[in-house]
């Protein structure tokens, strides 16, 4: 299983599935991150946390533990 925290800056992956329950995963989806959309990793913070994303056409930033749970392909 390939999750977001994977993916190398610069690429681009598309969300499979949510995983993780309740608050954690609404606010995820309250971010735009929701099945079948595009997530381009734009950079890594020198200690390697946390990631900047672009989503949906705007900047998010993500916490890895965050990203552990969103499969991507």
């Amino acid at each position: 299983m390939k999750t977001l925290k994977d993916v190398k800056v610069g690429d681009t992956a598309t969300v499979v599935k949510l995983h993780g329950e309740g608050p954690v995963r609404r606010r995820i989806m309250d971010m735009g991150i929701t099945k079948r959309v595009e997530i381009k990793v734009r950079k890594v913070a020198p200690l390697g946390d946390p990631m900047e994303l672009t989503v949906r056409g705007y900047q998010l930033t993500l916490r890895k533990a965050d990203a552990e749970m969103i499969e991507v392909e």
